[in-house]
C-alpha cells in the first residue's frame, strides 16, 4: 500500500504517499453520514499528502473515506480507510 494515513491532527487527516513513485489521478471521497473537505492536487509525489478534513456524525461508526489513484503503470487502485 503506498499510503500511510497520520490521524495525529483528527478530524483532519494527512494521507501520505510513502511510495517511491509519483500518483497520478488521486481523488478522495467520503461513504457515510460525515462531510469531507479534501484539498487532493491529482498527483502526489513521494513524501507529498493529500489533506482531508471529516466533519459531522459519527465517522468511527458508519463513515469510510476512498483514495482513487494510478501509479505509473496506469492501473486504477482504490483504498478505504476506516475511522
Amino acid at each position: 500500500m503506498p499510503w500511510s494515513v497520520d490521524r495525529s491532527g483528527a478530524p483532519h487527516y494527512r494521507i501520505v504517499n510513502t511510495n517511491r513513485e509519483e500518483l497520478r489521478g488521486v481523488t478522495v471521497s467520503i461513504a457515510g453520514s460525515a462531510s469531507l473537505r479534501v484539498s487532493a492536487p491529482t498527483s502526489i509525489r513521494p513524501g507529498e499528502a493529500v489533506r482531508a478534513s471529516v466533519s459531522g456524525g459519527h465517522p468511527e461508526r458508519d463513515t469510510v473515506l476512498v483514495v482513487r489513484w494510478f501509479p505509473p503503470d496506469g492501473r486504477e487502485y482504490l483504498w478505504q480507510i476506516s475511522f
